[in-house]
């Protein structure tokens, strides 16, 4: 009987707190008991979906910024004023890269088809703000890597990051040797761009890394362009992942 007792007092006391929890949400959001039904009855989307939306999403922002900075923004009469993208919704459910590489281990032991592993993070990586530049890097590392081998998640991550730093000397030296940029002053600029995640055409940084050429050459401010588009796509894809030129 006493056992009994404990047992009705207990739940009622978690019905007391659920009450006083539901009665907290009603005053802080303005909604009542009626809404909170009805919002009970919404069906919630497949994180699958979800991960296409927003990938979606950054397809449409992506391309919306190349046609804001490109030709096209001057013929078109789409008033992109008009068009808000409210990127603030999207950043407190932000991917990490450490996530992405946990669920490529969780997943290989699932789907044994690479391809279709592949295939799958690509679609996690394009639903992620922060890393989408990331994507080609995460796949080379997936295809490059006996992924069976790998015998926990804290082990995928030490493996990524010791492979994403292999490849970063390996395509800032090519990237060097391509552009035929002074490479003392380029691995400087690349290495303080890669602290701060972003490179900069601000002060003499940039100039310094060029190819001896007049700036009076019209082919000057074409080589600087097209060598800081470089940078910046090398900065974004290697940013976060540490080590040394």
């Amino acid at each position: 009987m006493i056992k009994h007792t404990k047992i009705v007092a207990t739940v009622s006391d978690q019905r007391c707190e659920v009450e006083f929890v539901r009665s907290l949400f009603k005053e802080a959001h303005f909604v009542t008991d009626e809404d909170i039904a009805a919002m009970q009855e919404l069906e919630v989307l497949p994180d699958r979906t979800i991960q296409d939306y927003r990938s979606t999403y950054n397809d449409i922002r992506d391309w919306l910024r190349r046609e804001k900075s490109g030709k096209e923004s001057e013929e078109s009469k789409i008033d992109w004023d008009d068009v808000v993208f409210e990127i603030d919704l999207l950043k407190s459910q932000e991917i990490n890269l450490d996530y992405i590489l946990e669920l490529i281990f969780e997943h290989n032991k699932k789907i044994k088809d690479k391809t279709s592993l592949i295939e799958e993070i690509r679609r996690v990586i394009r639903a992620s703000i922060g890393n989408r530049a990331k994507e080609s890097l995460v796949v080379d590392f997936m295809n490059e890597t006996d992924l069976d081998a790998i015998r926990d998640k804290a082990n995928i991550i030490d493996s990524f990051f010791e492979y994403a730093q292999r490849k970063q000397k390996i395509e800032a030296t090519e990237l060097i040797e391509e552009e035929n940029l002074n490479e003392e002053a380029a691995k400087r600029y690349i290495t303080t761009s890669l602290k701060r995640e972003f490179a900069s055409e601000n002060g003499t940084e940039l100039n310094s890394i060029l190819p001896k050429m007049s700036p009076l050459n019209p082919q000057y401010l074409t080589k600087k362009q097209s060598v800081f588009k470089k940078l910046s796509l090398f900065i974004e894809k290697f940013k976060g992942v540490g080590g040394q030129l």
